[in-house]
């Protein structure tokens, strides 16, 4: 089993920053791939950004050239530094682990950008 905490979200302006956080904690050798999703109010949960074991990187076609995802091994932590960001942005945004058994999901964070 894997646990993720997510950290980072709150409340932006458009046109300024956030850098989410997760940490992995458990069956953390398992895992092939940490990722974002978000999930707007009354909208399903999207793809955002993935990060492979062997360094592989894919973004959402909305979010590329504004988000950044990357990790810290040592810390079993991988991040999502937001730029630019707009008010479609704004939704609760899930940290994900894909391992054997398949996706494990971080409680969420809430990120909210005002116009």
């Amino acid at each position: 089993q894997v646990q993720l905490v997510e950290s980072g979200g709150g409340l932006v302006q458009a046109g300024g920053s956030l850098r989410l956080s997760c940490t992995a904690s458990g069956s953390i050798f398992s895992i092939n791939a940490m990722g974002w999703y978000r999930q707007a109010p009354g909208k399903q949960r999207e793809f955002v950004a993935s990060s492979t074991r062997g360094g592989n990187k894919i973004y959402a076609d909305s979010v590329k050239g504004r988000f950044t995802i990357s990790s810290d091994n040592a810390k079993n932590t991988v991040y999502l530094q937001m730029n630019s960001l707009v008010p479609e942005d704004t939704a609760v945004y899930y940290c994900n682990a894909l391992d054997g058994s398949g996706h494990n999901w971080g409680p969420g964070t809430q990120v909210t950008v005002s116009s």
